[in-house]
C-alpha cells in the first residue's frame, strides 16, 4: 500500500500539466477530467482511511537523507477533509465556471492548488513542506486574480505580497532549524531537539514559524490579505481558500510542528489561545457590520478559525478533540456557505444582502443549504457545528479558562445574529421585482451543495453514536508526539 500514497499528489500534479495538453485537441473537457480525479482521490483517501501509520521514502532513499511521504492519523484526517471538500467544489464549478473563459487554466490550476495541499499533508520533511505550500499559494493567488476585474487584480496583489512575507519568513525559519540540527526530517528533527538543541535558536524558530504560518492561517493580526481575497475569487475559489487553504497550510502545519514536531511548550500553548481569542473576537465584530455576503463570511473565516486555535492552544484531551473537529465542521459548513453566496450571485448578479430577499421560494435547494449552513456555523443544535463549539467550551471551563470559555460563549451569539440577518435579508422577506424571474441554479450546483448540507447534518445528529472515534487517534498523536518517531523512521 505505500506505494500508493504519492498518488495523492502525482494524480492532481500530472493531470494538471495533461490537462493543459489534452485540450488543445478536445475542448471542454478539463471539467470531467478534473472531477475523475477528485473521485479517484476520495476513493483513495477512503481506501486508505483506518490504516496503520507508515511511511514512504521516495525514490527508496531511507530518511533522514531521502523525501519521505506520512501516513498517520492526522495526515489522513486531513486528506479526507480535502478529498469530500473538492469533490463538493468541483461539482458546483462546472457549471459555475461556464460564465468564465479560459477554463483549461483555471481547472488546472485548481489541480496545482489540491497537489499542493495535499503535498503539504502529507510531506515528512521540512523542505518539501515548504516546495509544496508554495505550489498550492501560487496556484491560489492565480485563482483569485481569475476574473481580472480591478477588485479582483487588486485583492490577488495584496494576497501575493502578504504570502510572499509569510513564506520567507517560514523558509528562514527552515533555514535555522536546518543549520541547528543538520537535518530536514520531521521526525529526525524531532529526536535531535529530544537531545538538545539551543534554547535561543528554538525561541526564534517557534516566532518565526508562529508569523509565518500565522499569516497563512489568517489568524489575527496576521489576516489583513483575507477580507479582500475570499470575496474576490471566483466561488469554488472561495469554498477552496476556507474551507482547505487555510486550514492545509495553516492550522494543520501550526498542529503538526508545535505539538508533534517540537512538542508541547507552554509558552507557544498560551500565544495560540490569545491569537485565537483576538481572532474570535475580533473576526466576528467585523463580520456583523458586513453587507456583502461574501466579505461577510471572510470575516467569520477569521473567527470561526480562532475558535480552533484556542482548542488546539488548550493541549488537554477535550480542548484538541473539539479543536480538531470544529477544524472539519468549519471545513463543511464554510465551504458551503461560500457556495451558497456564488449560487445567489450567479442568479441575482449581486451579493449584497440589501439587494436580496425571498429567496428561498425560487431558490429552495440554494435557500434550505444557506439555512444549514448558517444554524451550522451558529452552534445551534444539532448540527455540527454545535458538538465542536460545545466540546472547547466544556474544555475551557474544565482548564478554569473561565473568561475565556464566556468569551467563546459571546463570539457564538454573535455569530448567531450574524447568520439572521443574513438569512432574514436573502432567504425571508419581500422579493425584488427584478428577481421575480430567477430560478434554481443547475443541477451540479445544487448537488455539490447538498452533499455539503447533509454532512452538517449527518456529523451533528450522528456525533452521539461515533463519538470521539474518528478524531481521537488525531488527538492522542498530538498529546503523545513521541509516536511518530516510531513509524516515521526506519
Amino acid at each position: 500500500m505505500e506505494s500508493w500514497l504519492p498518488i495523492f499528489v502525482v494524480a492532481p500534479l500530472g493531470m494538471a500539466f495533461f490537462n493543459l495538453i489534452i485540450t488543445k485537441f478536445v475542448r471542454h473537457v478539463s471539467p470531467y477530467l478534473t472531477l475523475s480525479v477528485v473521485i479517484f482521490l476520495l476513493g483513495l483517501s477512503l481506501f486508505f482511511l483506518g490504516h496503520e501509520p507508515f511511511f514512504y521514502a521516495v525514490g527508496g532513499w531511507q530518511p533522514p537523507l531521502g523525501i519521505t511521504l506520512v501516513w498517520d492519523s492526522l495526515s489522513q484526517l486531513l486528506i479526507l477533509i480535502v478529498s469530500i471538500i473538492t469533490l463538493a467544489v468541483t461539482l458546483f464549478a462546472i457549471p459555475y465556471m461556464q460564465q468564465y473563459t479560459a477554463q483549461n487554466k483555471f481547472y488546472s490550476l485548481y489541480l496545482l492548488m489540491i497537489a499542493g495541499m495535499n503535498g503539504v499533508i502529507l510531506t515528512g520533511d521540512f523542505f518539501n513542506l515548504f516546495v509544496f505550500m508554495e505550489i498550492a499559494s501560487i496556484a491560489s493567488y492565480a485563482l483569485v486574480a481569475f476574473g481580472v476585474e480591478a477588485e479582483e487584480l487588486e485583492a490577488s496583489f495584496k494576497y501575493l505580497i502578504l504570502g510572499g512575507v509569510s513564506s520567507t519568513i517560514i523558509l528562514l525559519g527552515i533555514a535555522l532549524l536546518y543549520a541547528a540540527t543538520g537535518t530536514l526530517n520531521m521526525a529526525d528533527i524531532s529526536a535531535t531537539i529530544q537531545q538538545g538543541v539551543s534554547k535561543n535558536v528554538l525561541f526564534f524558530t517557534f516566532a518565526l514559524f508562529l508569523m509565518g504560518f500565522g499569516l497563512k492561517s489568517a489568524l489575527v493580526p496576521f489576516h489583513a490579505w483575507l477580507p479582500d481575497a475570499h470575496p474576490s475569487a471566483p466561488a469554488p475559489i472561495s469554498a477552496m481558500l476556507s474551507g482547505l487553504i487555510i486550514k492545509a497550510l495553516g492550522i494543520y502545519s501550526v498542529a503538526r510542528i508545535f505539538f508533534i514536531i517540537f512538542g508541547i511548550v507552554p509558552i507557544i500553548k498560551t500565544i495560540l489561545m490569545v491569537l485565537g481569542a483576538l481572532s474570535m473576537v475580533i473576526g466576528v465584530f467585523l463580520a456583523v457590520g458586513q453587507w456583502d455576503f461574501k466579505r461577510l463570511l471572510a470575516y467569520h473565516s477569521i473567527s470561526q478559525m480562532g475558535y480552533v486555535m484556542v482548542g488546539i492552544g488548550l493541549a488537554t484531551p477535550l480542548g484538541i478533540l473539539g479543536g480538531l473537529f470544529h477544524l472539519l465542521n468549519h471545513a463543511v459548513f464554510k465551504s458551503l456557505l461560500f457556495l451558497c453566496s456564488g449560487a445567489f450571485e450567479y442568479t441575482t448578479g449581486t451579493r449584497q444582502l440589501k439587494q436580496l430577499g425571498g429567496l428561498i421560494r425560487k431558490m429552495p435547494w440554494t435557500g434550505s443549504s444557506c439555512s444549514i449552513a448558517a444554524l451550522s456555523i451558529s452552534g445551534v443544535p444539532p448540527f455540527n457545528g454545535f458538538w465542536s463549539k460545545f466540546i472547547i467550551i466544556v474544555a475551557l471551563f474544565q482548564s478554569q479558562n473561565y473568561l475565556l470559555a464566556i468569551i467563546t460563549v459571546f463570539v457564538s451569539f454573535m455569530t448567531l445574529i450574524s447568520f439572521v440577518k443574513v438569512q432574514k435579508y436573502s432567504l425571508f422577506g419581500v422579493l425584488p421585482k427584478k428577481l421575480q424571474d430567477i430560478k434554481e441554479v443547475p443541477v451540479l450546483m445544487v448537488s455539490g451543495m447538498v452533499i455539503l448540507a447533509l454532512l452538517c447534518i449527518g456529523l451533528g445528529v450522528l456525533f452521539p453514536v461515533y463519538g470521539v472515534s474518528i478524531l481521537e487517534s488525531a488527538r492522542n498523536l498530538m498529546l503523545e508526539p513521541a509516536r511518530y518517531l516510531q513509524y516515521a523512521m526506519p
